[in-house]
């Protein structure tokens, strides 16, 4: 092979490499603009607090979602039930022990095509030092220069003692809750 040809073909390769490399790199999110909630049921009422505290990293491959990958940290002391009298008593032990796991995760295990042109996702999910698998539908969609992810996760608070003692009851507070999230991301 002659010099200048290879030294195009190895610049041909490298730019290819370098612009895979783009397609996986992180998306910055924009927390301003996402959000995380819980949605419960007390007595049979739907109840919603919103995390105002998160951080999401996700490496999002449109052409190969397989290869995508998201975590998220939340800090459960962000957690605003919309009373200071309400936010103070899920802090403690009996719920979400804040003083002892400031902070809940998910981190994917798989990413991949799903019905509906929406990506099925599973991961494990930690919150109050339990982890769980869990699974869930997510959609993926562009507004503008921004990529939104949307989606629901169903859980069961009692798996991860959420609600301890004359809480474990479900008749005034349900066992099933939604953790509903838009992540706002811009390219």
């Amino acid at each position: 092979m002659q010099p200048r040809k290879l030294i195009r073909t190895g610049s041909t390769a490298l730019l290819c490499l370098a612009l895979s490399s783009l397609a996986y790199a992180a998306l910055k999110v924009d927390t301003a603009k996402s959000s995380v909630s819980a949605v419960s049921k007390q007595m049979g009422v739907p109840v919603e607090g919103k995390f105002k505290k998160f951080a999401a990293q996700i490496d999002y491959n449109a052409a190969k979602p397989e290869a995508s990958k998201a975590n998220v940290d939340i800090d459960i002391a962000s957690f605003d039930l919309g009373s200071a009298e309400f936010n103070g008593e899920v802090m403690k032990k009996e719920w979400f022990n804040a003083a002892q796991h400031p902070k809940a995760s998910f981190a994917s295990t798989s990413i991949k095509p799903g019905a509906g042109g929406k990506l099925d996702v599973a991961g494990k999910l930690t919150i109050k030092g339990k982890t769980a698998d869990v699974a869930f539908p997510l959609t993926v969609k562009k507004e503008g220069a921004n990529q939104i992810f949307e989606g629901a996760v169903p859980i069961k608070r009692l798996a991860y003692n959420i609600g301890e003692g004359e809480w474990k009851d479900t008749s005034m507070v349900a066992d099933e809750v939604t953790i509903k999230f838009r992540v706002v991301s811009a390219q």
